[in-house]
């Protein structure tokens, strides 16, 4: 326990020279990927990255091979990379003629161009394999990742380029921000729009080659994809989700780095990835606004408050020629709109909690309180009904649908216009209903 305790610090700490090079290139990478992940995900490319990461392989298979017919080892990274950037720019600029010369659309350009060219470079290092100048072992950490080998030099690199990216994206984000959400006004405007996608393009390209040696080709697409989608679910402002997304891209790299260092049988890469996919699946559960719980919650919050403000408007509506201080029979109530008996019970017991209804010999009677929140909420029905027929030319046979879809969204700031709009026809604290109410099943 102790010496688990022990290398835990030792990793916390970067107090390994090797972690530290791999937990640091890796956040970095993070970063870089994260933040111009953003601006792909929103222009609506973000299988972009996909394909060009699949593309990369052939290349890196093709340099191998001239290097090693040139009589070298055939494993000079920057001769490999070079490859990769030259055959992910050709897989690039194949999705463009696709996309412009033909009816194909970008998605059917990007499936074609990422299957074939990652079967040929799947079959170019069979061809390797069975050459007796070299071998392929190595190029598998091209697809895998080898985040364990990296050098300074590798963390370098991907330090430089997050904030190469950094510096670019913060210099251009007003021209970035008006690509990805009006392309067509910007191009109106006279902004070189193609100019400032094939920059993004070249961005994407320098983060992917740059993330082969760490991620591999494979899952650099997920550090492309996963920090900006789980940025989005906490902000609805450009920046905060730039910001955002860098966080969470280096955050992943650190911890999935870390982790994989505690237990070396991990692969980092993968771990990395799942680090992100566990930040992505917190923010689709748990953001304030956009999550999933948080939305059930106020969805069921708003159900329940559709459902007593119908409660109390049929019983203020059906006991309102007594003032609204009647007493209703259940089975009348339960006639009044399409509530099963169970329905109508619960919701009773929540207004009998509230203190908004009472029970009283079998009859449902609104409580002082009760009654005070009826009369508002049929006031505000009913000027919404006056309104729709007034202005809006709505039969008053057909307004109390209408005006039962929108009485719940009514501010103070709307019902005080409806008053000023309709004062010569509103005299009375409750203004009498615009049409004869039915005995019958209203909508809910």
């Amino acid at each position: 326990m102790m010496v688990l305790g022990s290398q835990l610090w030792a990793v916390l700490t970067l107090q390994d020279y090797n972690t530290r090079v791999v937990v640091l290139g890796t956040a970095a990478l993070g970063m870089a990927a994260g933040m111009i992940g953003t601006f792909m995900l929103l222009r609506k490319r973000a299988l972009l990255g996909d394909a060009l990461s699949h593309s990369a392989l052939p290349g890196i298979a093709v340099a191998f091979l001239v290097m090693a017919g040139a009589g070298g080892s055939g494993k000079w990274l920057p001769g490999l990379l070079l490859g990769a950037t030259l055959s992910g720019v050709l897989g690039i600029a194949w999705i463009v003629l696709i996309r412009s010369w033909t009816r194909l659309k970008e998605d059917a350009a990007l499936g074609i161009v990422l299957s074939v060219l990652f079967g040929a470079g799947v079959a170019l290092l069979g061809i390797i394999q069975h050459m007796a100048s070299g071998s392929a072992a190595g190029l598998e950490g091209f697809i895998y990742g080898k985040p364990a080998s990296m050098l300074q030099a590798d963390a370098i690199a991907m330090a430089v380029t997050a904030a190469a990216i950094a510096v670019l994206c913060s210099v251009l984000f007003k021209e970035l921000q008006l690509l990805c959400f009006d392309p067509g006004f910007a191009r109106a405007q006279g902004w070189p729009v193609a100019r400032l996608d094939w920059f993004l393009m070249a961005l994407v390209t320098a983060v992917t080659v740059i993330g082969l040696q760490a991620v591999g080709l494979i899952l650099v697409l997920a550090l492309l994809v996963i920090p900006p989608a789980a940025a989005r679910f906490w902000t609805e402002r450009l920046w905060r989700m730039f910001v955002g997304s860098a966080l969470i891209g280096a955050l992943s790299g650190m911890v999935g780095a870390s982790v994989s260092a505690l237990v070396p049988r991990l692969p980092a890469g993968a771990i990395i990835v799942l680090v992100a996919a566990g930040i992505f699946l917190l923010s689709l559960l748990l953001a304030p606004q956009r999550g999933a719980l948080p939305r059930l919650w106020r969805h069921g919050v708003l159900r329940r408050t559709v459902a007593r403000q119908h409660l109390l408007r049929s019983l203020y509506e059906m006991s309102e020629p007594a003032g609204g201080r009647g007493g209703v029979p259940l089975s009348a109530l339960l006639a009044r709109r399409s509530w099963s008996a169970g329905e109508l019970r619960r919701e009773l017991r929540r207004a009998r909690r509230q203190g908004l209804v009472q029970v009283v010999e079998g009859l449902v009677e609104l409580t002082p309180p009760g009654l005070q929140q009826a009369q508002r909420l049929v006031r505000n029905h009913r000027l919404w009904e006056l309104y729709l027929i007034t202005h809006a030319d709505v039969a008053a046979s057909h307004v109390d649908r209408d005006a039962d879809a929108l009485e719940h969204v009514l501010g103070r700031q709307m019902v005080s216009e409806l008053e000023n709009l309709l004062s010569a026809q509103v005299r009375t604290e409750v203004p009498r209903s615009p049409h004869v109410l039915s005995e019958g099943t209203h909508a809910r």
